[in-house]
């Protein structure tokens, strides 16, 4: 046996399982429109349509809290690692808060911290 068939034995059955899947779907899914599948849903409840824009507001504070999730993974995987990164690790960490805290202040100014 070569030694990659166990490999392309997996990546065939990786590619198999989907396309099967798929095909079974299709083949026995019910093929009648439901109007309130067709609604917008959030947490358990159809809503009702938004009319007009979206507010942009929304996405900004969306991205100010995965910004600040990642500086706070960042600042747990460091604290974690402290001693075996010593100053290289300390200089860096500084860095990482000098730039995240330039970025603060700029998003400061525009008034992106004003939640009302």
């Amino acid at each position: 046996m070569h030694p990659y068939a166990p490999l392309l034995i997996h990546v065939g059955v990786a590619l198999l399982v989907p396309v099967l899947i798929s095909v079974l779907f299709e083949l026995i899914s019910s093929r009648r429109a439901d109007p309130v599948k067709f609604q917008p849903y959030e947490s358990g409840y159809p809503t009702p349509p938004i009319h007009g824009r979206f507010p942009a507001r929304f996405y900004l504070i969306a991205m100010l809290f995965v910004i600040f999730d990642v500086e706070a993974a960042a600042f747990v995987s460091w604290a974690v690692l402290l001693r075996e990164l010593g100053t290289y690790g300390l200089g860096a960490m500084a860095l990482f808060l000098i730039v995240f805290i330039l970025g603060d202040l700029y998003v400061w100014k525009k008034g992106g911290f004003d939640w009302a």
